[in-house]
């Protein structure tokens, strides 16, 4: 886990790329922000996967893709939070995970 530091998986490092014109902007913008990247591991790839398994079967719909629960998993594997406007999806699949709402008053 790591504690006190910031870090990302590769699902949202591509997202920023998609928003930046090089892949050195990227990587210079989250190196100023304190963001180091974080790789998959199997646990969380396959937890990712159960949680989206059990997503699909409980809604019969496709709502959410797999990179939303990559993201969960990976983080409640290797952070202590997770910063995200998205708080509901996230406590139902991944209810021991700590949410942090950007937009929420404090």
């Amino acid at each position: 886990m790591a504690e006190g530091r910031l870090i990302a998986c590769g699902v949202v490092w591509a997202e920023a790329a998609g928003l930046l014109p090089t892949p050195d902007a990227v990587q210079g913008a989250l190196e100023r922000l304190g963001v180091h990247f974080s790789p998959f591991d199997m646990e969380a790839a396959l937890a990712a996967g159960a949680c989206w398994r059990r997503h699909r079967d409980q809604s019969g719909r496709r709502e959410r893709v797999a990179t939303d629960f990559l993201i969960g998993a990976h983080a409640q594997r290797h952070a202590d939070r997770l910063l995200t406007r998205e708080r509901g999806f996230y406590r139902t699949y991944f209810s021991g995970l700590r949410i942090l709402d950007p937009s929420a008053t404090q």
